[in-house]
């Protein structure tokens, strides 16, 4: 047997199941008017048919399923697909591309790319709590990835520098969470500000000798290591755990979806960002990963009009 062979892969009725024993974990609740008290299911007979896990709400009198007010809403793929798609996104350590998701689920490029951007939707936590803490050392750094064509000198041999090219900056508690965000630029007016809203003010901070974090010792405990020396580590300080985060997000990046242009660049960031959050080393397995995103659906209404454009 496989973890794909779980029946709530297979029959839809079985996914309507596992779904609403997930998001309605405390109770049923209607998604129009927020009722608990008179929601009851509406059952087929053989004088009308009637969708999959249809509920009705004696408050509102709306009908909905539990699909509403989530990322699933209005899609007209079986919910086992879903369950599916979710699962292969949450597993894969580098990602799943839409064409791999096409072939595999049986639906169109289309359909597969748009699955994916609701997947990763629902991976972004929107949590804000500051980083680090009394001692716990947080590591800083950035990266570049794919091309600004607007910023990209004419006539230059591509993959030349970094001014044109899209900054990610991320902040990797060590053995714990990470957060990244696409950042206009580098300078340290723009990147103190980010670490000072972000980084408990009691944590060690490392970075690299970049000149963006020469004053972060007015702020934090601030240590680096000088690459450029080739100095990678001395004793605490050190920016491995950075290194080793940024490994699998540019692997995944360039060779897994290979293009992303930056309308949609803090969704894949958002992706990484989940994957690692929920690893194997903080007790997380794939089932429970998956789970997880599905936690996450609700109240992430998007539509294709607002996700379509450059891939």
């Amino acid at each position: 047997m496989s973890i794909l062979s779980k029946p709530y892969f297979h029959d839809e009725q079985m996914a309507f199941d596992k779904l609403e024993s997930i998001i309605w974990a405390n109770g049923k609740y209607c998604p129009h008017c927020g009722g608990t008290e008179r929601i009851y299911k509406i059952k087929a007979n053989p004088a009308r048919k009637v969708r999959m896990g249809l509920h009705k709400c004696g408050d509102c009198r709306k009908q909905f399923t539990v699909k509403v007010g989530t990322v699933f809403e209005s899609s007209h793929v079986p919910l086992n697909k879903w369950l599916q798609a979710v699962f292969l996104m949450a597993s894969s350590k580098k990602g799943i591309s839409a064409n791999q998701l096409s072939r595999t689920l049986e639906v169109t490029v289309k359909t597969g790319w748009f699955m994916a951007h609701r997947i990763r939707e629902a991976m972004r936590s929107g949590d804000l709590s500051p980083m680090g803490g009394d001692g716990e050392i947080v590591e800083v750094d950035e990266t570049f990835i794919g091309v600004d064509r607007t910023k990209k000198p004419k006539h230059s041999k591509k993959g030349r520098g970094y001014a044109h090219k899209y900054k990610v900056l991320t902040l990797v508690e060590r053995g714990g969470r990470a957060r990244s965000m696409v950042v206009d630029d580098l300078k340290a007016k723009t990147i103190v500000p980010i670490l000072k809203a972000n980084i408990d003010k009691e944590s060690r901070v490392m970075t690299d000798e970049a000149g963006q974090y020469k004053y972060l010792n007015r702020d934090f405990e601030h240590d680096f290591v000088r690459h450029g020396q080739g100095e990678y580590g001395r004793g605490e300080t050190t920016t491995n755990t950075i290194e080793g985060f940024f490994s699998i997000f540019k692997r995944g990046m360039k060779g897994v979806y290979q293009h992303c242009s930056v309308k949609h660049l803090h969704r894949y960031t958002a992706e990484y960002d989940f994957r690692y959050n929920h690893r194997i080393a903080l007790g997380v397995n794939d089932i429970d990963r998956a789970e997880q995103v599905l936690c996450g659906i609700v109240g992430k209404r998007l539509t294709y009009h607002g996700s379509s454009g450059a891939v």
